[in-house]
């Protein structure tokens, strides 16, 4: 059986799926790292909305995702930019996707953080900034969740410089009922937040971002560094007080990250989880055991999926995560909030499911053959 499937420029090529899934178990949780994955939200399809609408969400299916996470030991990250927070998902729906999520966690013992961030408001002072997240805050902490505070667009446009993150942060770290994860996010993933910590120049930032670390170190759990940089996160890592974990947030180098070096090494909160969840948990409970190269051998073969999932424009990696997790049957369409389907190529698309199913992601391949097929045939792609 055979798949015919576009290049980059448009010629179709014949490639034969693989018939055989990998072999994974679901295993209780992990000793050597904490894990979560960003979870993506699901939209339901028979809503009648359009980009501009609220998002209508799929509540079912949305949280069946998440068990399947927490199957495997994984913690989830909620209502994060993978789930489109500020690409489709607006605070109101945030907010009860976290109350949702929250509560399915309590059900089943699932492990859950939360993101807290500004997005309710458009623009407004440091003070402004300063009661949405407040706001946020008590959401989040009220559902029974640990809280990811989140870089805040309106804070990249309101501050003056380093002076007014840190008193904005160290007033919301002193509220925090339980340490946060302090959330950096880069501009390749959301360009709204270029100059974030008050300088474009990243050794500038870090040294105002580490301030607000160390003065509130019993309130920061740990950091989740999106730079897709890993020299830049080893040395963030390297100098954070003794307690303070840090989180990789680097979908392009996460294999070396986690498995660390003699100084250390990273836990984990990835969007690219999502997909990669049961290969993932198993990499981990590998290297649980100390087996280093075999967890790289493992996890190393998945970072060309990576790669090309977060490729520029980096912020519609979301894209090919739904994809996936419809190819992969945990969702019966390929449909996302605020029509994000269309912000991919089917070139791109075709080339994240040959990716995955050369991994031996998809549980049913057959089933993930046919939706591709089906998604090539609307494209006009005949087989």
């Amino acid at each position: 059986m055979t798949i015919r499937l576009p290049d980059p420029q448009g010629v179709l090529r014949t490639y034969e799926p693989r018939t055989d899934p990998l072999s994974l178990t679901a295993e209780g949780a992990f000793s050597s790292r904490t894990v979560f994955s960003a979870a993506h939200v699901v939209a339901d399809p028979r809503a009648d909305v359009s980009p501009d609408s609220p998002a209508a969400v799929d509540w079912d299916a949305t949280l069946a995702f998440r068990r399947h996470l927490w199957s495997h030991g994984l913690g989830v990250a909620e209502a994060m930019d993978t789930a489109q927070r500020g690409m489709g998902l607006d605070w109101a729906g945030a907010a009860e996707l976290i109350r949702r999520s929250a509560a399915e966690a309590r059900a089943v013992g699932g492990r859950i953080a939360c993101g807290v961030g500004t997005d309710q408001l458009a623009a407004g002072t440091t003070a402004e900034v300063r009661a949405a997240y407040e706001e946020q805050l008590a959401v989040v902490e009220e559902a029974g969740a640990q809280a990811i505070v989140m870089a805040s667009r309106a804070l990249t446009a309101a501050a003056r410089g380093p002076e007014d993150y840190l008193e904005v942060y160290g007033h919301l770290l002193r509220q925090a009922a339980e340490p946060v994860i302090l959330h950096w996010l880069g501009p390749m993933f959301d360009p709204a937040l270029e100059g974030y910590w008050g300088s474009s120049d990243l050794d500038v930032a870090t040294g105002t971002f580490l301030d607000v670390i160390a003065a509130h170190p019993d309130k920061v759990d740990g950091i989740k560094v999106s730079l897709l940089d890993a020299q830049r996160e080893i040395d963030l890592r390297r100098r954070l007080p003794k307690g303070v974990r840090c989180y990789t947030g680097d979908d392009f180098n996460y294999p070396e990250l986690i498995a660390g070096d003699e100084q250390g090494f990273s836990h984990a909160l990835l969007g690219i989880f999502d997909p990669l969840g049961p290969l993932a948990a198993e990499a981990v409970r590998v290297l649980d055991t100390g087996d280093v190269a075999g967890f790289r051998a493992l996890l190393d073969p998945t970072v060309e999926l990576s790669r090309h999932l977060f490729q520029a424009p980096t912020r519609f990696y979301k894209t090919g995560v739904v994809l996936l997790a419809w190819l992969s049957g945990h969702q019966s369409h390929f449909t996302m909030v605020g029509g994000l389907q269309s912000a991919r190529s089917l070139p791109h698309l075709a080339r994240a499911y040959e990716l995955a199913d050369g991994l031996g992601l998809f549980p049913d391949p057959k089933l993930a053959e046919e939706r591709m097929k089906t998604l090539l045939a609307l494209y006009g792609v005949d087989q």
